[in-house]
């Protein structure tokens, strides 16, 4: 089902052409790198810009360097929808993380405007900065200041360079003394959508062009140091050691195994020995550990439990352990509303309904704090992200635009008999 049909042969490859457009505007010759603040992410900012214009969209960017655009209502006062995603990059990265999602907001405005429609309310689409938090030791900055918890100590925070991000900002033409007035907390929000390459394997895997996102997964992040006596390989025997690797293997090992049972997803990515000798007993082993759950008391129910086994571990081989629990962040779920409207919207689009949690964090987790907020997935060959290799095809992104296109026109009719009822 497509109402909003393309009007020219190639507005179908329009949003996948403007990604790769895009993907030419980098800080590096011979990979894409737009990492926030940097010539190139500004120099990203001027052509989303006028990407927005042509979509008939007003454009500003906020004092933190988030592009906006409104497509508006005819009513100053309406509510506002806003639809976006990030415009920074990793280094070395794809074509589609986080951009998708911004061209496709472009996309669905270029189309309601082709067609002469209007909405009760105003949709704005934005372009975020720093949702990956590569340059500074911290992420998501620009939709934090969206979010009204932008704290005036982060303007301080250097880069590998030694550039603050104040310092940044003033490159980039912004004023940080106005970076209050970035906050959107008390507007009138409908709700944030946000369109996102799934950045996982699952669609593919089942022949899905886009899936509905239930929650984002709450995350806690670990530091373990497992501490034994180092000792010479040859002449201390097997049942007198004390090794710290071997304590830490065992914990590896299981936290693959409480993952599988629980339902979570864990990760050891990091491990270093010390003193790493091929001829010693290793005297400290130190490793990270990554686990997420949509259900918080799930999460730490399971860390707790191998906080547990890793204390076991150590103390049958007669060695110490410490853990440094150094980030939490607390699961997000769609509104139920939303996710229900986008049930909806693929249904209607003749498209399988898949609903599915999202592993990775994104704006909307924090957007969640000022609003109501929903995702669409979009498959992507390979479940391949963070990567040069990302690829997502032109016929999934049209189906990520027809679906928000239908939804949107199921809330425009519900926002309009709510506003009548109220009116009565």
């Amino acid at each position: 089902m497509q109402r909003w049909p393309c009007t020219v042969a190639n507005e179908m490859s329009r949003v996948i052409e403007r990604c790769e457009v895009l993907a030419q505007i980098s800080d590096s010759t011979d990979s894409i790198s737009r990492l926030y603040l940097s010539p190139a992410y500004r120099e990203g900012l001027l052509l989303v810009e006028q990407w927005m214009q042509a979509a008939g969209m007003s454009t500003w960017v906020d004092a933190v360097g988030n592009q906006w655009g409104r497509f508006a209502a005819v009513d100053p006062d309406a509510p506002v929808l806003i639809i976006g995603s990030h415009l920074d990059t990793i280094p070395n990265a794809g074509k589609f993380d986080g951009i998708l999602g911004v061209v496709c907001g472009i996309e669905v405005v270029a189309r309601l405007q082709a067609a002469g429609s209007t909405l009760p309310f105003h949709i704005d689409v934005v372009g975020f900065g720093d949702e990956e938090g590569v340059r500074f030791p911290i992420s998501m900055l620009g939709a934090r200041a969206v979010c009204g918890q932008w704290q005036p100590e982060w303007l301080e925070l250097a880069d590998a360079a030694g550039v603050t991000v104040r310092e940044a900002l003033l490159t980039c033409g912004l004023d940080p003394s106005k970076i209050g007035e970035a906050s959107r907390v008390n507007d009138r929000l409908l709700g944030y959508w946000e369109i996102h390459m799934e950045q996982g394997p699952v669609l593919e895997q089942e022949s899905l062009p886009v899936g509905i996102v239930s929650a984002i997964a709450g995350a806690c992040r670990s530091r373990i140091c497992f501490t034994g006596d180092a000792g010479h390989a040859g002449t201390v025997p097997m049942n007198l050691r004390h090794d710290a690797l071997n304590a830490a293997a065992e914990f590896a090992l299981s936290v693959e195994r409480f993952a599988i049972t629980e339902g979570v997803v864990g990760t050891v990515g990091q491990f270093s020995v010390f003193p790493g000798a091929v001829n010693v007993i290793p005297a400290k082993a130190e490793c990270s550990l990554d686990l997420r759950s949509i259900d918080d008391d799930v999460l730490a129910r399971v860390l707790s439990e191998m906080q547990t086994t890793s204390r076991a571990a150590s103390a049958q081989r007669g060695v110490t352990v410490e853990w440094d629990v150094y980030h939490r962040a607390e699961a997000r779920h769609c509104a139920p509303h939303f996710v229900a409207l986008f049930e909806q919207a693929v249904a209607k689009h003749g498209q399988p309904v898949r609903v599915l949690p999202s592993g990775a964090g994104h704006d909307a987790m924090l957007m969640a704090n000022i609003t109501d907020m929903a995702m669409l997935f979009v498959r992507c060959k390979g479940g391949i992200s963070h990567n040069p290799g990302e690829f997502v095809s032109a016929n999934d992104a049209e189906v990520a635009v027809d679906t928000v296109l239908i939804a949107l026109e199921e809330l425009a009719k519900t926002h309009t008999a709510d506003t009548r009822s109220t009116a009565s």
